[in-house]
């Protein structure tokens, strides 16, 4: 896959990723699935819909992952 996507659950990052992480991510994977580092015009709409979705499944995949070893989160 795209080499600039980094892991961004624990271990591989202290914490949780933030929003600013998560957008990086989700704008990589678009690049690279539809080909263009910066879509024309008329692409736009559509090129950024999908970084949106593509950044809430990534938020809900890393809110439902249970990490093996990961300390409890703080109640």
């Amino acid at each position: 896959m795209c080499r600039s996507i980094k892991t961004l659950r624990p271990p591989a990052i202290p914490g949780k990723a933030t929003e600013e992480e998560i957008r990086a991510a989700a704008l990589q994977y678009v690049r690279k699935v539809s080909g263009f580092r910066a879509p024309a015009a008329h692409n736009q709409e559509v090129f950024d819909a999908a970084v949106d979705a593509v950044a809430d499944a990534t938020r809900d995949l890393l809110g439902g992952l249970k990490v093996r070893g990961a300390a409890a989160p703080a109640v």
